[in-house]
């Protein structure tokens, strides 16, 4: 029976990271689908988020992130009367997509955001690494 090895600060920024990028591309994945428009409320493309969740890791004591699950929004697609839209209905209805194009540009900054600040904190712990070997 082997054990596992101790979370390390690279682990857990690698974590992170993953959960950020899968946070962006649903960011990224609604933005594309926005203004979207379908013949049925149904078919209508809903809003994806991420769902985080917190883990624990026993050997090191850290806690870190991994993505928990993805859920699809329940926000009503728009309803417009589009008569001539070749889309329509019988009663010449379209229905819209419901994304919300601002929000989902703030939470791609955010999502950045903390990707870099990551990237900085590795970068960091990188630099202090080598500075420890530099010593005489």
């Amino acid at each position: 029976m082997t054990m596992a090895q101790p979370l390390t600060l690279f682990g857990a920024a690698q974590r992170a990271m993953s959960a950020q990028l899968v946070r962006m591309n649903a960011a990224a994945s609604n933005l594309a689908n926005a203004g979207t428009v379908t013949g049925s409320e149904a078919e209508a493309y809903r809003p994806i988020r991420t769902v985080f969740a917190a883990e624990l890791d026993n050997a090191s004591g850290l806690s870190t992130v991994r993505v928990g699950g993805m859920l699809r929004e329940n926000a009503a697609p728009v309803k417009s009367y589009q008569p001539d839209h070749p889309l329509a209905d019988a009663e010449g209805n379209v229905w819209t997509a419901p994304v919300d194009e601002n929000a989902e540009m703030v939470e791609m900054l955010d999502a950045s955001r903390q990707y870099q600040n990551l990237v900085e904190a590795l970068s960091t712990a990188k630099q202090l690494m080598l500075e420890t070997l530099r010593m005489k």
